[in-house]
């Protein structure tokens, strides 16, 4: 722990503020990533009914497509930590938006599916970027008190996102012919980063990167413009600290000598294993029905007639809209959940009630047949895997990894967790619809199940105790023992 009484009376100051406009606006800056991620996804599981029409395409194919989008957050998200570690929050927070409106361009303007797919990776790749660099930037600037609520608010965006896109992609069906709608559903992924990218050009950069460069009397400027407090005092606090880099971790000697591998090392190797392979199980399942929950409907005839594929996919738009309500309703349940309960004990249970969603559907399919399908069970099973899903692991693995790692590494850390989450995404994109033509849509299902199951046992057996910290350095000072045999009862406030 290397920290001068200057800096830990400029973090005391940013950890005790109240909320204040400006951490709003850095909020809602912060939120492009995800709620970008949702547009994307959303949008593309309703224009590939369209795009199949369109291109021919096959199984594979739209596999391809569906995984292009997931496949480009992995390099996006494995690059863009680190280099916001070494660079700053807020030049990688305009770079990302940059490349999403490139790839934007180029799939706006695809001949053909080889050129669509690329677009789509490099939209990836910048969405990719965002996920570790905004939670890094929103939980390095919020108060100690409202952290936890603003991380899930964070990742609540996507499910903004998806409710977004469902009234583009409607409103665009409505005025563009439905050969070229597809190409009406790029463009909203040219104008959307472009006003995140407007807006972030006046963003200040994080004060505890900024510490942990030597530049105190910038960090201390930094929260001035933020926080209401005595101007002065700060730029005495900020000169007084003078160049001493702030840094609080587990091994600080490790993390200043090792850089990125520290993550693998003694110190912090649980916790990485932690924020990697529980978002890794939950992205295959989350990504995967949700990406495909328009087709899945279709599949199950809540469709309109398919001869009439704009009448189609306005049916689909509605029933996954109908669905997708209860992610923002699980989100809403997180707010209250999360502070009062920690992390990983609605992560568990999350996963769990994941898995039982999916089990309701699979028992609808089995006991109805899919040429006459359960309805009411079939919605609930979906509306069960929502809610669980957004009350629990989809709002935790997002908001853990920056909690887990000290600002040196945080970057790094939620990078890679990012990257884990999004192979676990593009798997999931590729190989559920070639599963599906191959076993029927109860092999998706159990498949999603017995994911989700083991994204709850394997919490359980990495679960590490974090305390009760009101501030971000507060979970790094000394090593904390691991309890993984009484996960389910310790895991209340971490």
């Amino acid at each position: 722990m290397q920290q001068t009484s200057h800096q830990q009376a400029m973090l005391a100051m940013l950890d005790r503020a109240p909320m204040g406009w400006a951490h709003y606006w850095i909020f809602l800056l912060s939120t492009g990533g995800t709620m970008l991620g949702g547009v994307s996804v959303f949008t593309l599981g309703v224009a590939l009914p369209l795009l199949v029409k369109s291109f021919a395409l096959n199984a594979a194919m739209q596999g391809l497509l569906g995984a292009a989008l997931l496949a480009g957050a992995v390099p996006g998200a494995a690059i863009g930590g680190p280099l916001a570690d070494h660079f700053g929050r807020k030049p990688l927070m305009l770079v990302d938006t940059v490349v999403m409106i490139a790839g934007a361009l180029i799939a706006v303007f695809a001949g053909d599916p080889g050129m669509l797919t690329l677009g789509l990776f490099v939209f990836g790749v910048g969405v990719g970027i965002d996920y570790p660099v905004s939670s890094s930037y929103v939980a390095e600037w919020m108060p100690a008190a409202a952290r936890s609520r603003v991380m899930v608010a964070t990742i609540t965006f996507q499910a903004v996102g998806f409710m977004l896109a469902a009234a583009l992609t409607a409103a665009i069906l409505t005025v563009v012919d439905a050969d070229d709608a597809w190409r009406g559903f790029m463009a909203t992924f040219v104008a959307l980063p472009l006003l995140f990218l407007i807006g972030r050009l006046f963003m200040r950069e994080s004060p505890r990167w900024l510490m942990g460069q030597g530049r105190n009397r910038a960090a201390a400027d930094a929260i001035g413009a933020v926080i209401t407090a005595d101007r002065a005092k700060l730029a005495a606090l900020g000169d007084g600290a003078a160049g001493a880099v702030h840094i609080v971790a587990k091994a600080p000697d490790e993390v200043k000598k090792r850089g990125i591998a520290a993550l693998f090392g003694s110190a912090y190797r649980r916790r990485t294993a932690l924020a990697c392979v529980p978002w890794f199980l939950m992205d295959i399942a989350s990504y995967g029905i949700g990406l495909f929950t328009p087709m899945l409907l279709a599949d199950l005839h809540f469709g309109a007639s398919r001869s009439n594929i704009v009448l189609a996919d306005f049916s689909e738009i509605g029933g996954t809209s109908l669905i997708d309500i209860f992610l923002v309703i699980g989100f809403l349940a997180a707010f209250w959940v999360v502070p009062r309960f920690g992390h990983l004990r609605p992560q568990v249970a999350g996963f769990l009630g994941m898995t039982a969603g999916m089990l309701i559907l699979v028992a609808a399919l089995w006991w109805s047949g899919p040429a006459h399908p359960a309805v009411a069970a079939i919605f609930a099973g979906f509306i069960l895997f929502n809610l669980a899903m957004n009350a629990g692991p989809h709002s935790t693995t997002f908001a853990l990894p920056a909690e887990l790692f000290p600002t040196q590494l945080r970057g790094a850390g939620s990078g890679l967790a990012s990257a884990s989450a999004k192979v676990g995404a593009a798997l999931g994109a590729f190989f559920l619809p070639v599963i599906k033509a191959e076993f029927g849509l109860s092999a998706v299902l159990v498949l999603v199940a017995v994911v989700s199951l083991g994204g709850a046992l394997i919490t359980a057996l990495l679960v590490e105790e974090l305390g009760g910290a009101a501030s971000l350095e507060d979970r790094h000072g000394e090593p904390i023992a691991a309890k993984p045999a009484s996960a389910a009862a310790s895991v209340r406030s971490a």
